[in-house]
């Protein structure tokens, strides 16, 4: 991947220095998510009528993040590394859309620099059909205007919380500094069908489960994951959006990166952070149950009502090898206001409970308060406060113990 990486920089810098010879530059793409506020509350990207697009079209985007951390934290053991207040590594973003004709896509994106790695890295891209004239004029033309083809090695659609989540610098659509405790966001290979009609939606997909490929022998997994919902805007003031997903990993070579996915590293950097790890984790604190195959399921509600907005998470996993099982439940409040709603303010609250099979249980409790500012569309300022606890006799004799952190964060975040 990091020789990959270096090659699509150099390819970057061509495309961009002859790119207007060979190419339309356009910022509003077909089927397409937008950077910026303009994209909050967007789930699956819609669904659009065939505009007669002759392509190809580039769009160069980029995120930028950094923050400005003052945490305290400490445990039972008293071995957590004492942290400062200060700035945290800032994470960028490398973003290549490509329409290539009436609803054919192509997306790349590059970790510039995360926590886990400070050298371009990709994080994958993906392939999206909305029409297949490519084919056949009008072939197949009733069946696609509801339905979506996506394949690629990327983020796949399981559950609604991936859509809000902060993807190393592309943390404006996350109204809080961190992720959910359990970050349900992983990279595969995958075949995605997605059908959209009257508010209705449907997904069915299938992955190997695995991060990183290999043809040697015992990469045979299969992974199968789908959703069902229902999306409607009632009237102007009030929208409703329900969702349901499944996600079921057979035994044979899956190793389940559902939790665990995340190459770029958490938020809350040090935290539980011992003095005498040896290997420092770039991921905590973030929990990933580690199961070596599973069955998830997670339900999310969203309801908006003129600004004010909740979502929240319900979401079970199951050890597929073990009788271990985790609970996670979140909600978020938020209330958007201002001229064009370029304030918010609001909390979240998450809390995983489980054990990995030996009954011994665990508790994750944490919450977020806090807010934020569209400078402009494409600039966000946050603020909050947070606090988390570690609670059970799962992490008797470790450093979660008794291990708790609160303190304030400041992020800056550039998307466009």
């Amino acid at each position: 991947m990091k020789k990959l990486s270096q090659i699509l920089v150099f390819a970057v810098a061509t495309l961009l220095l002859v790119g207007s010879a060979h190419a339309q530059f356009l910022r509003d793409l077909q089927n397409f998510r937008t950077p910026g506020q303009a994209g909050i509350n967007v789930f699956e990207a819609p669904m659009q009528a065939a505009q007669n697009i002759e392509g190809p079209y580039l769009r160069v985007g980029g995120d930028f993040a950094i923050q400005f951390q003052g945490l305290d934290q400490s445990n039972d053991l008293g071995n957590l590394v004492d942290l400062a207040p200060n700035l945290t590594l800032p994470a960028a973003n490398l973003n290549l859309d490509v329409q290539f004709t009436d609803g054919v896509r192509m997306h790349l994106r590059t970790y510039l620099a995360s926590r886990h790695h400070n050298e371009a890295w990709v994080k994958g891209g993906y392939f999206q059909i909305d029409d297949l004239d490519f084919i056949s004029e009008g072939f197949l033309a009733g069946l696609m205007e509801v339905t979506r083809f996506r394949v690629g090695m990327d983020e796949i659609n399981y559950g609604d919380a991936h859509f809000r989540r902060s993807d190393n610098a592309a943390a404006i659509y996350n109204p809080f500094v961190g992720n959910f405790i359990m970050d349900s966001f992983t990279t595969e290979p995958f075949i995605e069908v997605t059908v959209m009609n009257d508010g209705f939606l449907g997904v069915a997909g299938i992955t190997n489960g695995r991060l990183n490929q290999s043809p040697k022998p015992g990469d045979n997994g299969v992974v199968l994951f789908g959703k069902l919902g229902y999306d409607s805007q009632i009237n102007p003031d009030l929208r409703f959006r329900l969702t349901g997903s499944v996600y079921h990993s057979t035994k044979e070579g899956t190793r389940d990166y559902l939790y665990g996915g995340d190459r770029a590293g958490a938020r809350y950097y040090g935290i539980l952070e011992a003095v005498d790890d040896a290997r420092v984790s770039d991921f905590l604190p973030r929990f990933n149950p580690g199961f070596p195959y599973l069955t998830s399921f997670q339900i999310n509600p969203f309801l908006r009502f003129q600004g004010l907005e909740f979502f929240g998470v319900i979401e079970r996993t199951t050890s597929g090898a073990t009788d271990g099982n985790y609970t996670q439940l979140g909600g978020e409040l938020l209330y958007r206001f201002g001229s064009r709603e370029q304030f918010y303010l609001g909390g979240r609250y998450n809390t995983v409970n489980g054990d990995a099979g030996d009954g011994l249980s665990q508790t994750i409790n944490r919450v977020n308060v806090g807010g934020g500012w569209f400078l402009t569309e494409n600039v966000l300022s946050k603020i909050e406060y947070v606090t988390s606890t570690y609670d059970g006799e799962g992490f008797d004799g470790t450093k979660f113990a008794g291990a708790q952190f609160d303190g304030i964060m400041f992020e800056a975040v550039i998307s466009f």
